[in-house]
């Protein structure tokens, strides 16, 4: 608890009571503590933090039971929406990779005083066990690329010339480190995860969808970054031309080509992860 107010209550009111035996406070901020091991976590939680801490949750090293946890309304809509729903988005896909989401009860507004300006859901997360076998920071680099135009078709957004770019950028760093640790010779490719750390990848869990226009924006600006430091550099233009190529191949191969992120489930994005890592395109630090 960050509140020492609640703390300080809620110490006054067990005090003395046989219940007091059972409780640990822990006055603390829980975004910045190591968790403890626990089966069940009820929570009215900070509705600021409801992102951050659920895949804080869900990246605990130790598998828990379920979560059940009060959230803001459209939070709860989010987390549950399905392929098709207004509001399905890379939240919605991450959270229902790694867990299993189901929305409980409505809380109104008014059930509070004084009464917030929004209304709450509360929902049960319950963790997939085992966890699904992917790379998590691969599989969220390709969320986040389609999901930058969910309403357009793949074709569409994997052949934009800042995207294209950035998977020649993320390519060509990926076959240098795979030299270095062969030795120059050719094969299979490095660990998603090594990838990431060498071209400055975010993390993962960042899990709130950014409005798209401010994506295309990021995307643009990094793309022209890397024209501006790369333009020089022999051979840029036959790999941008190569990733084109696959990009392509790979979309008319799964038959994705005209479909919408919107309408793509957990299964579809898997299709097409497999297909685009094994022409060796990978999303890590994307």
């Amino acid at each position: 608890k960050l509140d020492l107010r609640m703390v300080v209550e809620l110490q006054k009111r067990l005090h003395g009571t046989p219940e007091a035996r059972k409780l640990q406070l822990i006055h603390s901020d829980v975004m910045k503590l190591d968790l403890p091991f626990f089966n069940l976590c009820v929570a009215n939680i900070p509705y600021q933090i409801s992102s951050p801490l659920v895949f804080k949750l869900l990246s605990h090293p130790q598998r828990f039971r379920c979560a059940v946890l009060m959230v803001q309304r459209e939070f709860a809509q989010r987390l549950c929406a399905k392929p098709g729903d207004e509001l399905y988005c890379r939240l919605s896909v991450n959270t229902q990779l790694l867990a299993k989401v189901d929305h409980l009860m409505k809380v109104s507004k008014n059930s509070f005083r004084p009464p917030p300006k929004v209304d709450s859901s509360v929902v049960r997360i319950e963790p997939r066990n085992p966890p699904p076998p992917v790379d998590f920071v691969e599989w969220d680099g390709l969320v986040r690329l389609c999901f930058n135009r969910k309403n357009k078709t793949l074709g569409a957004v994997f052949r934009q010339k800042p995207l294209l770019q950035l998977l020649a950028d993320n390519l060509k760093t990926h076959r240098a480190l795979h030299g270095a640790m062969r030795g120059g010779m050719a094969g299979a490719g490095v660990a998603p995860g090594a990838v990431a750390a060498a071209v400055g990848g975010r993390g993962p869990l960042a899990a709130e969808p950014m409005d798209e226009d401010a994506q295309a924006g990021a995307l643009a600006h990094s793309a022209a970054g890397s024209h501006a430091g790369g333009s020089g550099a022999g051979g840029s233009g036959d790999l941008f031309r190569e990733v084109g190529d696959i990009v392509e191949g790979v979309l008319i191969a799964t038959g994705f080509s005209e479909e919408r992120t919107a309408k793509m489930d957990q299964d579809d994005f898997l299709k097409l992860l497999a297909a685009f890592n094994e022409k060796g395109i990978h999303f890590a630090g994307c």
